[in-house]
């Protein structure tokens, strides 16, 4: 082997552990998610028949629902749906606001493939965790951001029913603190 070829040869090796690295386990890559603030709600559902609800909205003080053990601080939301039919093309648009500086910014996200079975809840969170019922959040958003109160208006949509409502607040501060 050349010295030419043994130099190829480590280039190449250097390239597949590098492109290995940045590969999720299915071998894809694995982009961290962007998340950037929307100026206007897209949501356009106008419905009015009921059926979707948000049983809990949290963005501190959050507790696994299965365990009611602590985790930390993200928005969560907990969804029934009361019709006697499966939920589908569920999306939620939240608008945040710094209570002192009222400065807003507004978020969609397309909850994809969720959905709700008749009479059943299910928890979803914004949070950058992988995992059924997890979506991605802007780490740099008020909310991470602010050392103030920031309050969350928050809709939900379901196809076929009216838009479910909620409110949700951060006290003054920042940083994660013992639940």
């Amino acid at each position: 082997m050349t010295l030419r070829s043994a130099a190829a040869a480590l280039a190449a090796g250097a390239t597949i552990i590098a492109l290995a690295a940045c590969t999720g386990p299915s071998g894809s890559a694995a982009p961290a998610p962007t998340v950037l603030p929307v100026a206007e709600n897209p949501i356009t559902n106008d419905s009015t028949e009921p059926g979707l609800e948000v049983v809990l909205a949290a963005v501190e003080d959050n507790e696994d629902p299965e365990t009611g053990q602590p985790i930390s601080d993200r928005l969560q939301l907990i969804l029934r749906n009361t019709t006697d039919r499966t939920l589908e093309d569920l999306e939620v648009f939240y608008v945040m606001t710094d209570v002192e500086t009222g400065e807003s910014e507004g978020y969609h996200q397309d909850l994809g493939d969720l959905t709700i079975p008749a009479g059943a809840e299910t928890a979803v969170y914004f949070d950058n965790e992988s995992g059924e019922g997890h979506y991605p959040e802007n780490q740099f958003s008020l909310y991470r951001s602010s050392a103030n109160q920031v309050d969350f208006e928050i809709e939900v949509s379901a196809s076929g029913v009216q838009v479910a409502h909620a409110t949700a607040s951060k006290e003054a501060g920042t940083g994660e603190e013992a639940d």
